[in-house]
């Protein structure tokens, strides 16, 4: 009962920062303040009600729709909300302890889950959120020296790998994002796994990278949220992935 309840608690702190994520998510690729004004419409600019902000529950009452102009209001605040508490659920069953290092894998990956929307809808992240992400994660384990070399070698690994893609295909692959989500993620979990997670990352995009191609093709399938997902998997499971490093590398 005990580890329920604070399950419940962790699930709603989640899903409350997962409130805030959906105003960065909003305002930064605008360069708007992440502070003020408060969330308000974006059609008609009404005030949004402090109970009508209540994560998930919110958008429930609302029925989707704003109050004053009854515009739209897109599922995705309450899906982004949700996973955030389940985000922040999984990470306290992982870790087994409310810390300091909680805290920063906690806020880690909760910027990767805004950089990857971002991606989603502008092809592009901000790099105040990027290095953040990096920044946090040097800083993920008591080994600080061992995180930030990690990170850099991720970061010239992904780096060279853009380099001959980008020659084999005589166009720009990759972005500059995703070479500093290799870092974040070499911060995370070290370079074996982080390699690892990028042959996931890759193998996952295989499939909708096929479809948009085919449906337009001109169009790129954003990379960072495959990454993060990934990430996310291997950092999770993580003794189970070093288990398949040894048994291929011995």
């Amino acid at each position: 009962m005990e580890n329920l309840t604070v399950y419940i608690f962790l699930f709603i702190l989640g899903s409350a920062i997962g409130s805030f994520l959906n105003v960065v998510i909003y305002r930064v690729p605008l360069g708007k303040s992440i502070i003020s004004p408060p969330s308000s419409c974006p059609k008609c600019g009404a005030r949004i009600k402090p109970w009508h902000n209540i994560p998930i529950i919110g958008w429930l009452i609302l029925g989707g729709r704003c109050a004053e102009c009854n515009e739209s209001i897109s599922i995705r605040y309450p899906i982004i909300e949700f996973f955030s508490g389940v985000l922040a659920v999984l990470i306290f069953y992982k870790l087994k302890n409310f810390n300091i290092f909680y805290i920063i894998d906690f806020t880690t990956f909760a910027t990767l889950l805004a950089l990857s929307i971002i991606d989603l809808d502008y092809k592009a992240v901000p790099d105040s959120l990027n290095l953040l992400a990096l920044t946090l994660a040097f800083f993920s384990s008591p080994d600080i020296i061992e995180n930030i070399k990690n990170a850099l070698l991720m970061i010239g690994i992904v780096s060279l790998i853009r380099f001959y893609i980008s020659y084999i295909l005589k166009k720009e692959a990759l972005g500059e994002g995703d070479i500093i989500v290799a870092g974040t993620m070499g911060a995370l979990i070290g370079v074996k796994l982080s390699l690892i997670a990028l042959f996931i990352a890759s193998f996952i995009a295989i499939f909708p990278s096929f479809y948009i191609r085919y449906k337009n093709k001109d169009l790129e399938l954003p990379f960072v949220p495959f990454l993060a997902f990934a990430t996310f998997i291997v950092w999770y499971f993580n003794d189970f992935f070093i288990h398949v490093w040894r048994i291929i590398y011995g």
